[in-house]
């Protein structure tokens, strides 16, 4: 027997919304993803409930080099992954914790005696090599950023010391000290940052919120996990790239879980974890300049039931739209590692290196050019209004609807510090001393002194118009009165005394012939 229908059912209409590489990515999220190919396209799908995005990328012009995917709901055909690795992009998919669970780079040519001494590199000394430059990188970035952005000078000769100790060090422990003791000055410059949020969100943001607080998690002891946006935007930025990371190693032929500076482990690929260091530095500036350019908006994240915060999907895409910046800066450390273990490997030919596939050095020499490409800029971080958050553009700090109010806020602070500052005990003296110096020079001034035809009539007629074509400035410096009582005496509206009218005269070139 059938069931009845006792509730009215709506029928659900997906309205797709179109999909585009931004800066060469591509981010899925939210339930039911799919990436299969139809008739030679690559068909992409994603979004949550009734709200869906499509996009079908032919094979030719589609301008996309990664694809990322946030979940792991949903499918992603074995004819995707071929139409992937055919146009030489990349596959990433990350959990919506921002941990990496799988890369995929297409597979090229690759030399085993280059792998072989990577697994030998700590009796090669190739280990010890390479940790000490990538460290060194490390916290020479961290001090531009503390001596520049932070404006802690003292945090940046700290880190200093720490840089010139990881020259001389004699081990991987020393540098690893080194490398410790310097974050942990470094981040303490950090913990006082204000994060920003528009003025008519704070009522929904937490305390904690509002400040960048410390790398250490309360959940975990660790810098996973974290509490507060500006610490998941930066653990999200180290998750893209690492993933960037990853995907260099294997390019390279290198393998990505055998690392030099962090220790073996099951859980992570210590060399893409080794990579990554020296370029810490550059993310942490492209967060910093984004947390003081500008308010975040409360609807890009969401807080857990035990505290942890995470982004949303629309922002992670962003987020993920910085991978390719993050790959050209990684790729001249991946490169330098792999030409470290084939220096040190016992069967390495003179006249031959690990490709350069990733800077293409080698070509650009034989063109003329610079070995290493120059590190493009990141995408600019989106704009808020500080006071609605609505998006923005340019440097105005607030849209055109919420500018009269601040224009008027603006003026009243203005106006009330200016209030606070004239009523200062050195402001009222320097006052009482100029008025008792123009009440002196009006006792000692003789009114016989003054010429016959220089009279108020003359002084209306003659003098005040032309004082027109005198600034307000020269008036001042002139008399020794301020600028509003001059800009009175200009515009007519106050006769100054007597004892000023010859002066005034010689300055609009006023005479008795006149």
């Amino acid at each position: 027997m059938a069931a009845t229908q006792t509730v009215p059912q709506q029928p659900q209409h997906c309205n797709f919304a179109s999909i585009l590489p931004r800066h060469g990515v591509v981010t899925l999220f939210g339930y039911g993803i799919k990436v299969h190919v139809d008739r030679g396209h690559l068909t992409l799908q994603d979004g949550i409930g009734v709200v869906r995005r499509e996009v079908r990328l032919p094979r030719v012009g589609h301008a996309l080099q990664r694809l990322v995917v946030i979940g792991s709901d949903g499918m992603v055909s074995l004819g995707a992954l071929r139409w992937l690795a055919d146009q030489d992009a990349a596959f990433v998919m990350l959990d919506r914790d921002g941990k990496v669970l799988l890369t995929t780079v297409p597979v090229r040519p690759s030399d085993a005696r280059l792998r072989r001494s990577q697994a030998l590199a700590e009796s090669t000394g190739a280990s010890l090599q390479l940790t000490r430059e990538l460290i060194a990188q490390k916290l020479s970035g961290q001090e531009k950023v503390a001596q520049d952005k932070l404006k802690r000078l003292d945090i940046a000769d700290c880190i200093s010391s720490f840089r010139s100790q990881v020259d001389v060090a004699k081990g991987t422990p020393t540098i690893r000290r080194c490398e410790s003791l310097g974050a942990k000055a470094y981040w303490s410059a950090w913990r006082d940052i204000p994060v920003a949020f528009p003025r008519r969100e704070l009522p929904r943001v937490p305390h904690h919120w509002k400040v960048f607080g410390t790398r250490e998690s309360p959940l975990t002891n660790s810098p996973r996990l974290a509490v507060n946006p500006a610490n998941a935007i930066l653990n999200y930025l180290y998750a893209i790239l690492e993933a960037e990371a990853r995907l260099a190693a294997a390019t390279l032929g290198l393998d990505p879980g055998l690392g030099v500076l962090h220790l073996d482990s099951r859980t992570r690929d210590s060399l893409a974890c080794d990579l990554m260091e020296p370029v810490r530095p550059l993310v942490d500036s492209y967060l910093l300049d984004w947390l003081t350019r500008g308010p975040l908006k409360r609807e890009w994240f969401f807080e857990q039931r035990d505290g942890n915060c995470r982004l949303m999907g629309p922002f992670a895409q962003t987020i993920a739209e910085t991978a390719l910046s993050w790959r050209r800066a990684v790729a001249p450390y991946a490169e330098r590692a792999a030409r470290i273990f084939w220096a040190n490997a016992k069967s390495a030919s003179n006249h031959l290196s690990p490709a350069t596939r990733l800077t293409q050095s080698y070509r650009r020499m034989a063109r003329g050019k610079e070995p290493v490409p120059s590190v493009p800029e990141v995408p600019h971080a989106p704009r808020l209004c500080k006071l609605c958050g609505t998006f923005i553009r340019g440097h105005q700090k607030v849209c055109s609807v919420c500018a009269p109010t601040n224009s008027k806020e603006a003026l009243i602070k203005a106006a009330h510090k200016g209030r606070i500052a004239s009523q200062t005990p050195k402001v009222l003296a320097r006052l009482a001393e100029k008025q008792r110096s123009h009440q002196i020079a009006q006792r000692n001034w003789n009114p016989a002194d003054q010429p016959d035809w220089l009279r108020e009539a003359a002084f209306d007629e003659k003098i005040r118009p032309r004082l027109a074509d005198v600034t307000v400035s020269t008036i001042a410096l002139t008399l020794g009165v301020s600028l509003p009582y001059a800009s009175d005496i200009r515009a007519g509206r106050r006769r100054p005394h007597p004892r000023h009218w010859l002066t005034l005269a010689r300055l609009a070139a006023v005479s008795s012939d006149a």
